[in-house]
């Protein structure tokens, strides 16, 4: 299935602004992150995290000063959101405070809260969840995704590297640190919580750009060996031209499944979807403007180096033509 034929877009005239805005994008989710910090969900900031049904609607404000006055000096810390659809009148609250991490004293954060609410005379409500997490198991949780996420980073640099060429890993992995800056950045500015299922999705989103990359850079590799006298800029542009059609078609039909994950998955799914949105459209736009980028900026603009040193193709000159013709014998008349 062909999308775009003979296409001629030069992606790399636009990378010097690509990289502008990437780094625009990455410094103010960093300034919004120091300033704001990062949400942790309930899996690595442990805590108690209760979500209550009420029969009429409730105001934050109204359940904030309730969780107040049930958790002195700790009420300010919980986090108090609507969940699920606003016309459910479901309420997230979480308390970063936990009960001894053994028996039934689990559950006690959890009835606090419940009992605060009930305290304040508010609507009829019921429990309908809880999710409690010890703070050994939420720093357990949190060195191994830091683990998992470096290790996937070195893995993708050694193969690469081993399988095309130094500039070409490296390229590949600045577009995936790219991707999960960026990620981050508007996980920040969203203020969606980092749980277990946005390290999912944000593993997921790397092995999906790198695939993108690898597509690139195989078309490339391709080029250089019948395009030897063309500088890398040419190459790398008519490679990615070439690829433009998979791209989109890989791309387009990722970003719906994330998009129908976003709208119709629920509550709880919503961060792992975002992610996959946001990681999705990125490492697309990495592939071409980043690691591309990185390549042309690391081998140059001039002619390749098997161009370089190949045999130049001259016209003989006459001594040479003198040389290569063979002599005629005489014939000797009767």
């Amino acid at each position: 299935m062909h999308i775009f034929k003979n296409t001629n877009f030069d992606f790399l005239k636009w990378r010097v602004h690509a990289i502008i805005v990437s780094w625009a994008i990455i410094i103010a989710g960093a300034v919004v992150s120091f300033k704001r910090g990062i949400p942790l969900g309930i899996e690595f900031a442990g805590g108690t995290e209760v979500i209550v049904q009420f029969a009429q609607p409730v105001s934050i404000q109204s359940v904030r000063v309730a969780i107040d006055k049930g958790f002195p000096g700790g009420g300010s810390q919980a986090v108090i959101n609507t969940y699920g659809d606003p016309a459910q009148h479901q309420v997230m609250i979480r308390v970063p405070t936990v009960g001894a991490e053994s028996g039934t004293s689990l559950s006690s954060t959890a009835e606090q809260v419940e009992g605060a609410l009930k305290r304040a005379s508010l609507a009829n409500f019921n429990r309908i969840g809880t999710e409690i997490v010890g703070s050994s198991v939420g720093e357990e949780l949190r060195s191994r995704a830091l683990l998992a996420t470096v290790f996937s980073l070195a893995g993708l640099l050694l193969y690469i590297a081993f399988r095309f060429q130094f500039s070409f890993g490296l390229g590949a992995v600045v577009a995936t640190v790219h991707d999960l800056l960026i990620t981050l950045a508007f996980l920040t500015f969203f203020r969606y919580d980092m749980t277990l299922n946005v390290i999912a999705a944000i593993l997921t989103i790397t092995g999906f750009s790198t695939n993108d990359t690898i597509v690139i850079f195989d078309r490339i590799r391709e080029n250089l060996r019948s395009m030897r006298r063309d500088s890398m800029l040419h190459v790398i542009n008519v490679s990615v031209n070439q690829t433009l059609g998979r791209t989109v078609i890989t791309s387009g039909t990722a970003l719906l499944t994330a998009l129908a994950l976003f709208f119709f998955g629920g509550e709880v799914l919503h961060g792992f979807a975002f992610t996959m949105i946001v990681g999705i459209v990125t490492g697309t736009y990495s592939s071409v403007f980043i690691a591309a980028a990185i390549i042309s900026f690391w081998r140059g603009t001039a002619p390749t180096r098997a161009a370089a040193h190949a045999p130049a193709m001259t016209s003989p000159g006459p001594q040479q033509l003198q040389r290569k013709t063979k002599p005629q014998k005489k014939v000797r008349a009767s």
